[in-house]
């Protein structure tokens, strides 16, 4: 394989064209620079980027660049939200299991994609190491693949892995991919967690997310067994159930014995885990996140959180108000998938308040917010005051349970709007 400088790898991009930008941890950052240098001389050049966390704000998102760069999320990352927020570029609804359908049919065509790799191996293969996700099916419909080959990437089995032979360019760097700290819960994370875990069997299913609470969940669940991974986003959380042998995959139907996930997120020590191990699959998206997949294993979990839930049981995970804050991610394909599964749960876990002291429990959504997941798909509600069961039960009936999880300041307010809207049927049922 031959090297060349980010400098002149980019020259491959013209005006016009479509590139697309590998997230997760791992932003191919100095090959962005480099195109983000060019800026003065390129005129729209869409890019196409994805879940990412990226370690400073996009150098494509200035001012002086919006001609030159047409910024499309398709979920918006830290990295671009201020450009989005600011008018500048544009968030595209999509499920994330449903992108890589986008790219294959030509609904959004690739011209370029710039993809952060590991060194290859003997046979000469480089892995996508931390992000399958999108960056699968990105490089099998772009015309030109441009690497950041770096030091620093995990080699990852599974659908992430490329022969270097089909690389238009290759740019070799040794730049630390950007970490994440492991979330410590708060008390009040902590007993969602318990809560959760209750609920949680033995040969169960995982699906699971970022944060405070999946990590307290995680960590009540040392004395189970048996349990299995099969998720959108891995973190530091499951290390410890992976290396105790509690998460063992052995009772799984997809991919027995093999913990399988989109993407990872987390500590230079999960990177590390994750190098040239076999029984650790990155695979694409669309199959991870493929709601008929994943009701093919039993007992699924799906463990997702939101913005703010109205007391039908709609959910709003991706914007406040009218401002889109992030995308629907996996949530509604595992929520779905996790329904479908024998014997599975599906949990919607928030604390009751936002930290400026917002009930997230709310009579109606906020105005302009977005439905993620819909009021018939809903199980099971959590906040530090208990779990809110709604399969099953009427309007009225969820708008009892849920207020009854309601943070107390608020509850009496959420019964004057129920009462208003449900009337005897609300009001006949004892608090």
């Amino acid at each position: 394989m031959q090297y060349t400088t980010a400098a002149e790898a980019v020259k491959l991009i013209q005006s016009g064209q479509s590139v697309y930008i590998q997230g997760s941890t791992s932003i191919p950052e100095v090959l962005v620079a480099a195109l983000a240098e060019r800026g003065g001389e390129l005129h729209g050049v869409k890019l196409y980027s994805a879940f990412a966390v990226g370690a400073h704000d996009a150098p494509y998102c200035r001012p002086e660049f919006r001609e030159s760069f047409l910024v499309n999320s398709l979920f918006v990352a830290n990295n671009i939200r201020r450009w989005l927020a600011d008018g500048y570029g544009q968030s595209i609804p999509a499920f994330l299991g449903e992108i890589p359908g986008l790219f294959r049919d030509g609904t959004i065509p690739l011209d370029v994609a710039l993809i952060n790799v590991s060194p290859p191996d003997a046979e000469g293969y480089c892995s996508f190491g931390v992000s399958a996700d999108l960056a699968v099916s990105a490089v099998e419909c772009a015309r030109i693949i441009i690497a950041q080959v770096n030091r620093a990437m995990p080699f990852s089995y599974g659908d992430a892995v490329i022969h270097s032979s089909r690389f238009a360019a290759a740019v070799e760097v040794d730049s630390p991919l950007v970490e994440v700290p492991t979330a410590v819960p708060t008390e009040t994370e902590l007993r969602i967690g318990r809560y959760i875990a209750e609920m949680i069997p033995d040969g169960a299913t995982l699906q699971i997310g970022v944060g405070g609470i999946p990590n307290a969940v995680l960590g009540a669940l040392k004395d189970h067994k048996h349990l299995g991974l099969h998720t959108e986003a891995m973190t530091d959380g499951v290390l410890p159930l992976l290396e105790s042998g509690v998460i063992d995959n052995s009772q799984k139907v997809v991919m027995p014995g093999v913990s399988v996930a989109s993407l990872a997120l987390g500590s230079r020590r999960l990177y590390d885990y994750m190098d040239y191990r076999k029984d650790l699959v990155l695979k694409d998206v669309a199959w991870t996140n493929d709601p008929f997949r994943i009701r093919q294993n039993p007992k699924v979990m799906a463990i997702n959180s939101a913005v703010e839930v109205d007391l039908t049981g709609q959910v709003c995970a991706d914007s406040v108000g009218v401002r889109i804050i992030s995308g629907v991610g996996g949530q509604h394909d595992f929520m779905y998938g996790g329904a479908l599964s024998e014997g599975g749960k599906t949990f919607i876990a928030m604390p009751s308040m936002t930290p400026k002291g917002e009930s997230k429990i709310k009579a109606l959504l906020t105005p302009g917010a977005g439905v993620v997941t819909t009021r018939h798909m809903i199980q099971h509600v959590v906040t530090e005051y208990g779990v809110a069961h709604l399969r099953g039960r009427n309007l009225a009936e969820r708008a009892r349970a849920l207020i009854s999880i309601a943070h107390p300041s608020v509850r009496e307010e959420l019964e004057r709007a129920a009462a208003e809207r449900y009337g005897y049927s609300f009001l006949r049922m004892k608090g």
